[in-house]
């Protein structure tokens, strides 16, 4: 019975965005049993991608509206829902996918059981085919590589972006703090996680980041230049938060950099371009670097641009301005919703119409 109840999660997380694969060795249902108590799993299935009352929920669950309230609430503050408490002091509640999601929202619950869960589950689940449809998150230049003549637009300029929002909060990155705890990681910050407004309430209230101003957020984004970290918000025009991430320990960045061409499968708006007649060979693009786009030769680097992600990483590192961005032929954008809540919907639905 119990098993049952699971299958029946594991079947509905696989039909949010991103899915959540199935796997032969029961891996998938071992990760949900930690993650969520049977009475939470019987739940989790009647939430949806629209933010409810919980009176709304306990109905379609058919349970008592403490009873569901109870269960929501530490749902909620186990992050495996997300929630939002409005000025009236009424709460709304949402589902969300286990990536980006119920994965990100455990920063504060990693243990070695859970990353050995976890690695087993990232290991055996079953292989899917790939849907086409749009991304949950992107790739934006840091605002030091972007040339004033350049066309750019307000949500691919990140400091346009910062200045957009009110509320603001920090959070430890999950991928590097894994990594770190498991023997591995690297240097770079760990503490890089930017999340905004309702998102930034959301960590803030259960203790997964900690309130910060707008200068620090541009502090936090200054170290993460230095540290070669690619800026990667929510796929949306009005971004939840904002990921500064490396291609040795993000599963988001090291899939694009284990891919042959990163340039076809990203979703950013420019790539960069190199004037070999300026280069003076101080290799410096090819530390910044993330997607390993530069090769070194004789006296001068040559660019492969299949493998740019228009971070501009190295743009704005070149002493010589041999390198600049420019955009992407418009046939090549992705679609950028209004809201990560617009974005969750269109990629729902393609995989629903998939099926």
């Amino acid at each position: 019975m119990e098993e049952a109840i699971y299958k029946k999660l594991a079947e509905y997380l696989d039909g949010l965005p991103n899915g959540f694969s199935s796997s032969d060795t029961t891996a998938d249902l071992r990760l949900l049993q930690r993650l969520f108590s049977s009475e939470e799993a019987v739940l989790a299935v009647h939430l949806t991608l629209d933010r409810e009352e919980a009176q709304v929920i306990a109905e379609r669950a058919k349970l008592p509206l403490n009873e569901t309230v109870q269960r929501l609430n530490k749902m909620s503050s186990k992050g495996l829902i997300f929630s939002i408490q409005q000025e009236d002091s009424s709460t709304l509640y949402q589902a969300v996918p286990f990536v980006i999601g119920i994965y990100e929202f455990q920063i504060n619950n990693l243990s070695k059981g859970l990353i050995r869960d976890l690695a087993y589950y990232w290991r055996a689940r079953d292989e899917k085919e790939d849907i086409e449809t749009i991304p949950q998150i992107r790739t934006i230049p840091i605002g030091e590589s972007i040339n004033p003549h350049l066309e750019v637009f307000l949500y691919e300029q990140v400091n346009e972006l910062v200045k957009s929002k009110d509320r603001f909060a920090v959070a430890p990155c999950i991928c590097r703090r894994t990594a770190k705890m498991t023997g591995g990681g690297c240097d770079a910050p760990e503490e890089s996680c930017l999340v905004f407004d309702e998102w930034a309430d959301y960590y803030i209230r259960d203790g997964r980041g900690r309130s910060i101003d707008q200068s620090e957020v541009y502090e936090i984004l200054a170290r993460a230049n230095k540290a070669n970290l690619v800026l990667q918000p929510s796929n949306s025009m009005d971004p939840s938060f904002i990921c500064c991430c490396c291609g040795c320990c993000c599963g988001i960045l090291g899939g694009l950099k284990n891919h042959p061409k990163p340039s076809e499968v990203v979703a950013s708006s420019f790539f960069a371009v190199l004037d070999s007649d300026l280069c003076i060979g101080c290799w410096v693009c090819m530390e910044r670097c993330q997607m390993q786009a530069y090769t070194e030769e004789i006296d001068r680097v040559s660019l492969n641009t299949n493998r740019c992600i228009g971070c501009g990483l190295c743009v704005s590192t070149c002493p010589s301005g041999a390198l600049s961005l420019v955009r992407k032929d418009d046939r090549k954008k992705t679609e950028i919703p209004a809201t990560m809540d617009d974005t969750w919907r269109i990629i729902s639905h393609t995989q629903t119409k998939t099926l």
